[in-house]
């Protein structure tokens, strides 16, 4: 018998629904007509022991018992989901043979194998085991899954970064909140302080930025215009560019904050007459950007319909397990496998039903053209977030739901478009030796951003013209006819949203402060996963560190209080970003599981003895009182549980 075993139980019936009938429905699984059954977790079945299961004293919290670090770790049946444990352990020992159907992802692996090591199967059975892929859930895609089976051994560094990610986890939030609820309680805070390892620098991201915007001090800064006419009596503008020598009245954004200095320039210049010293035109092209993953569908989703990231990933769930329109949604990959491309007129026509609104944009595609989006090179595990090839009436979608799938759709079909041409023209002058530069931008094509009416603001904000500059010639003399001062101030920096919190964690390597771990951190090494981000946004409002007003997040008192009293290392960006881009390393057999482990571990007794000095005194009275030591984790999202950070 070959037992698939799948993450999800809507998973599960969609692979059975592919397999040989009749079929017969037992409690937690299916078996179908040639014997082979299908079961499934519902999440996750297992998780972490809790400390008092490596020792009883450990059941209350106490300081002398710090750092707790289980010399053999332990895993335990999650209570609400014992049945279906013994469901899936039963079937795992009556199989031929295992194929572990996780989704897509790092979680995805380990969920599964950790179930199959759990029920104690041979070493044997164990390496026979295979590896299903599946990204959509459409029959046609499960079969061709089905049949392009793997060997679960080939994905043992993404189970083992799981592995790590996971208990280096517990060892930072078990640790470090016992040891600061005890500080804050000796300095009268009421209630748990949690702790963790994505969760506090994220906290920290926002309350340095709601700090840096109460200091800001706004001051006047100054740019200089001109007029200038040809000898054909052509007009137009130029901007003066303050040369080196003009460095101590500037800021470090090269802002003039002198007057004084931006009138004088304007006096001499005035009337005068002036040349041009270079014109230069270049045309370029901006090809259409990639299909989403699950970040900068979260992002756009945030810009454009005010949807926070736990809505617009439960959208996707939808999208994806009730609907079946979309492919796997907790994807960090913006590319798609070449093989793709064979179902491009089964998805533009499915685009077409299912979403009304993007039927001249489907009719106009050119379905002979191939973005660089299509690159097998760059797809591991997962692709592109893209819609598959079932339509249905959108009348049945919910708002939300027509939203995302119309931003996806729209994503997808842009791959299918020309680039977007312009061309920008440059003319520098020479007036009483200061250097004047007009610019222009004008749009030669559309192409993609023919799908996007909304980018023709974006256009004008980016200086695309409405009025062409005149065609001069290097050595052309010019007159300046006269000038005009424009004071503008210093504005603070934005509080943070939905979109720019979660885009900063995504890009976290401009928020880092060493050099050195700045330099081993990818552009897209990030703050905790696809899967959990939304989670980690959402637990901190929850636990009252965050709060909204409007679209902005701001820090609440007692989140401000929490991270002021903090050692740096726990609320900067630094330790954590580092940690997610050796944890990527593992997975792609950079780095090894004790490369990782042990730095952690012995930094973790460091810390401890730093936080023990910590008081929390400007917290007393705060807070809620708690009746349970017991660790909390949120229940929504069982996905999530692991990544509690």
């Amino acid at each position: 018998m070959i037992l698939y075993i799948a993450e999800k139980p809507s998973v599960g019936r969609a692979v059975a629904d592919v397999l040989p009938k009749p079929h017969q429905k037992g409690d937690g699984y299916i078996r179908v007509a040639n014997g082979d059954t299908v079961t499934w977790c519902i999440g996750h079945l297992l998780e972490q022991a809790e400390p008092e299961a490596y020792n009883s004293d450990y059941k209350k919290w106490r300081k002398e018992d710090l750092p707790i670090i289980p010399e053999k770790w332990k895993h335990q049946v999650k209570p609400q989901t014992k049945k279906q444990f013994s469901v899936v352990k039963k079937l795992i020992n009556e199989a031929d043979l295992l194929v572990n159907m996780g989704d897509p992802d790092r979680v995805g692996q380990i969920l599964v194998d950790e179930v199959i090591n759990y029920a104690g199967v041979s070493k044997t059975k164990r390496e026979s085991t295979k590896r299903c892929l599946i990204s959509d859930l459409n029959p046609a895609a499960i079969k061709k899954s089905l049949n392009n089976l793997r060997n679960n051994t080939d994905f043992i560094p993404l189970a083992t970064s799981a592995l790590a990610r996971a208990r280096a986890d517990w060892l930072y939030g078990i640790n470090m909140t016992r040891l600061c609820t005890l500080q804050g309680q000796r300095s009268g805070y009421n209630g748990v302080l949690s702790i963790g390892r994505v969760q506090t620098p994220v906290l920290g991201l926002v309350v340095h930025r709601d700090q840096e915007i109460a200091r800001f001090i706004s001051k006047p800064f100054y740019d200089v215009f001109v007029l200038l006419e040809t000898t054909n009596g052509e007009q137009y503008q130029a901007k003066w560019k303050p040369s080196e020598a003009c460095s101590p009245y500037m800021d470090e954004e090269g802002r003039v904050l002198s007057k004084k200095l931006v009138g004088n320039v304007l006096e001499r210049v005035s009337n005068q007459v002036g040349r041009v010293t270079r014109v230069n035109t270049d045309k370029k092209k901006q090809p259409a950007p990639l299909p989403y993953n699950l970040s900068t569908l979260q992002i756009e989703a945030s810009k454009r319909f005010n949807l926070n990231a736990q809505e617009t990933l439960d959208t996707c769930q939808q999208l994806y397990e009730r609907h079946k329109l979309i492919t796997y949604p907790r994807s960090d990959c913006r590319y798609l496998p070449i093989g793709h491309l064979e179902d491009k007129h089964r998805v533009t026509q499915s685009i077409k039903e299912t979403c009304p609104a993007l039927n001249e944009a489907v009719e106009n595609a050119n379905l002979k053209r191939k973005s660089k989006a299509w690159n097998d090179s760059k797809v591991s595990a997962h692709h592109a977030i893209i819609p598959t090839s079932k339509s249905m009436d959108p009348n049945r979608l919910t708002k939300n739901e027509k939203c995302v799938y119309e931003l996806i759709s729209r994503q997808y079909l842009i791959q299918f478009y020309p680039d977007f041409e312009y061309a920008e023209k440059q003319i520098d002058h020479d007036v009483a030796g200061g250097l004047f530069i007009a610019k222009q931008k004008d749009i030669l094509h559309q192409g993609w951003k023919a799908l996007f009416p909304s980018k023709k603001a974006e256009e004008k904000e980016n200086a695309f013209s409405e009025k062409n500059l005149p065609a001069v010639s290097q050595g052309d003399q010019v007159t300046c006819l006269n000038g005009r001062i424009d004071e503008k101030n210093t504005s603070p920096p934005k509080h943070f949203t939905d979109a720019t919190l979660l885009s900063a964690m995504t890009g976290i390597a401009r928020y880092v402060q060493d050099i050195e771990i700045k330099k081993v951190l990818r552009e897209t090494d990030g703050l905790g996963t696809e899967a959990t981000r939304a989670g980690i946004i959402e637990l901190l409002f929850k636990r009252q560190f965050l709060t909204k007003k409007g679209k902005e997040i701001h820090s609440t008192d007692v989140g401000r209080q929490l991270i002021n009293s903090l050692p740096s290392q726990m609320v900067l960006p630094d330790m954590t970003a580092h940690w997610e881009s050796q944890l990527e390393a593992i997975s792609d057999k950079r780095m090894n599981y004790a490369q990782f482990m042990q730095p952690l571990t012995n930094g973790l007794t460091t810390l401890i003895s730093q936080v023990g000095e910590v008081t929390f005194s400007g917290m007393s009275g705060m807070g809620k009182k708690f009746t349970s030591r017991k660790r909390k984790t949120p229940r929504k999202n069982t996905r999530s549980q692991k990544a509690n950070t």
